[in-house]
């Protein structure tokens, strides 16, 4: 009599922490700071508007020549933006799934309250509804100017920032979203560092600090810009 053969698989140990909820803490992590790690370079970018318009549209154009001659015009930024892309969706998607099983799991409130979370902490989701969002927009302002106030001028990004700021709704809109990116990064920082395994007794005081310092840094840095347009300084 033949012996049956097994057809089972077991999962694969990547399908495996995909699908744990630690799995998806580590990919929100992860994708968080690559995202970090962009937005402090693409602020430090934003502040050459200060130095005049030759430093800002030269800096434009450099992004594009990045890695010649071995890599062509714009491929650089092209895998930038591809990277980038697929932390924003792996982000997004894992929130929601991590989102929807908490839900699952507390269907009803509780029946004590319990301690209040810091504002940052229970604005996370909303935060990141409204980057999301943002993000959209920004793109289609300055990047493709689908949306640009007045005439959209490419590898001129000194003067469609002075366009889009020169508007009372583009100043309310990115300001809004600087300081919801700010409350998101302060938390979102201190969360990663404990899902990555980096917190312990010794090292969250400096952990704390350093989220607070990130989000303060950020925040003040991007809005630099707006304000700096709006009084006058840039012009």
């Amino acid at each position: 009599m033949a012996l049956a053969t097994r057809t089972d698989k077991r999962p694969s140990m990547a399908r495996t922490m995909w699908d744990s909820s630690v799995g998806k803490k580590t990919v929100m992590a992860v994708s968080g700071l690559v995202m970090l790690l962009y937005l402090v370079a693409h602020m430090i970018g934003n502040l050459k508007i200060f130095f005049g318009p030759a430093d800002l549209n030269g800096y434009a154009h450099w992004l594009r020549t990045l890695g010649e001659p071995v890599l062509h015009y714009e491929w650089a930024l092209w895998l930038v933006r591809i990277v980038l892309v697929v932390a924003v969706v792996a982000h997004a998607v894992c929130a929601y799934q991590l989102s929807r099983r908490d839900i699952k799991a507390r269907p009803s409130k509780y029946v004590h309250q319990k301690k209040r979370a810091s504002y940052a902490t229970r604005t996370m989701r909303w935060g990141g509804v409204i980057l999301g969002l943002f993000i959209v927009w920004h793109i289609l302002d300055l990047t493709t100017g689908t949306v640009h106030p007045g005439g959209f001028e490419h590898l001129k990004p000194y003067q469609n920032i002075i366009d889009t700021f020169s508007t009372w709704y583009g100043n309310v809109v990115y300001i809004a979203a600087v300081l919801a990116l700010g409350l998101h990064v302060r938390h979102g920082f201190w969360s990663a560092a404990q899902t990555l395994g980096a917190g312990s007794r010794s090292r969250d005081r400096a952990l704390k600090t350093t989220a607070n310092v990130l989000a303060a840094v950020l925040t003040l840095g991007f809005i630099a810009v707006p304000v700096g347009v709006m009084t006058g300084l840039v012009s």
